[in-house]
């Protein structure tokens, strides 16, 4: 059943940051969101809120005609289903929101299937919850056929768990195939990565001169799209690939998950890490943060990262000129660009070919050279 126009009160952290991004995602997730309420402790408590603000919960929905709470952290059954009754709402928690945005998004047979995966490592914690309310009244967990229900559950879970990743290996098999086969061919190999909504589609469709589908929804992109791209200015070719958007307190089995599509970013020569410097700084600050976690799970080389500062065609001309000297990135090699109106793709370019230079490959540690 579709989300969309479903009125929402969401419960964040008192942080500015947390309070923006989970409205983003609420409506991404089609929510129309009628009231943001704060709270430090999530996930703790027999609602996962407060006993007092469970009840300041109950009063918000009634009042906003809201059928959904959107509780920004990671909740147990338990917890759902009682603060479910007191509210009389749908509780939906920040990981299943995610998945949410996931589903819809995927379009692509593999997407799915990565989609599904995540979406059974998400209820298996919760099978033994789910089995308890929907056998009560029975004898702890018993099924008609003298066995656990609870046990029933998670087999079924594990078997189809099996079935999806035997289904995904196949698909990175095929993928480590093409990666070899490129190799062969001495094609560099550049991938895009970055937070949601950084701008990586915009910045892919400028370098291919592509229309692959842009927005400034979260999470537009689910699977890999790679193209082979030429410089005017030079005989050389490079493969350019696009992936999923990273965010904050991503789950790890989110990112074990899609694994096979991630994954190839270990593989890459280049990568173009993403960030949109015309947020505020503690956002800019969290959202590279997150990457760099995501980056390091996937045990990608830091020595591989150029920095894109983008979107400075919406800063003033003195923070255009000196973003590239913040803190925040002094430990890294940057470059500023705009993918939409173009600023800074002569730049971008340069260093693409600088950094897949197949003498400078061949010689640095960290990095392949191709062929």
């Amino acid at each position: 059943m579709s989300d969309y126009g479903t009125k929402a009160v969401v419960v964040t952290f008192p942080d500015e940051f947390a309070r923006r991004e989970i409205v983003e995602l609420a409506k991404a997730g089609g929510y129309d969101v009628k009231q943001v309420v704060t709270y430090r402790d999530l996930g703790r408590s027999k609602y996962g809120v407060g006993s007092g603000k469970a009840q300041e919960l109950e009063g918000l929905v009634a009042d906003t005609e809201s059928d959904t709470i959107i509780i920004d952290e990671s909740t147990t059954s338990s917890q759902a289903n009682n603060l479910s009754r007191l509210t009389h709402a749908r509780v939906v928690d920040r990981e299943r929101l995610i998945l949410n945005i996931f589903a819809k998004r995927a379009a692509t047979t593999e997407a799915k299937l990565q989609v599904q995966l995540a979406e059974l490592r998400y209820e298996l914690p919760r099978a033994r919850d789910a089995v308890r309310h929907s056998v009560r009244g029975e004898q702890a967990g018993f099924s008609g056929m003298g066995e656990y229900a609870v046990d029933v559950k998670f087999r079924a879970l594990k078997r189809q768990m099996t079935f999806i990743k035997s289904k995904l290996d196949k698909t990175k098999t095929v993928r480590a195939l093409h990666t070899s086969e490129r190799r062969k061919l001495g094609v560099p190999f550049v991938s895009l990565a970055g937070y949601t909504s950084s701008g990586k589609t915009t910045l892919f469709n400028r370098l291919t001169t592509e229309s692959k589908d842009m927005s400034p929804d979260l999470f537009t992109t689910l699977s890999t799209t790679t193209r082979m791209i030429t410089f005017h200015n030079s005989k050389r070719k490079v493969l350019l690939s696009d992936t999923v958007g990273f965010i904050s307190r991503l789950p790890t089995y989110l990112v074990e998950s899609f694994r096979s599509t991630l994954d190839e970013l270990r593989y890459a020569d280049l990568i173009l890490l993403m960030i949109d410097v015309s947020e505020p700084a503690e956002s800019i600050g969290i959202k590279l943060g997150s990457c760099r976690e995501t980056l390091n799970e996937l045990e990608v080389e830091p020595s591989k990262l150029l920095v894109v500062l983008n979107k400075v065609d919406l800063l003033d001309a003195r923070a255009r000129s000196k973003i590239e000297l913040d803190p925040l990135f002094k430990e890294y090699n940057t470059v500023k660009v705009s993918a939409v109106r173009g600023d800074g793709m002569h730049q971008l370019r340069t260093r693409i070919l600088e950094r897949t230079d197949p003498r400078r490959l061949a010689r640095e540690p960290g990095l392949t050279a191709p062929g």
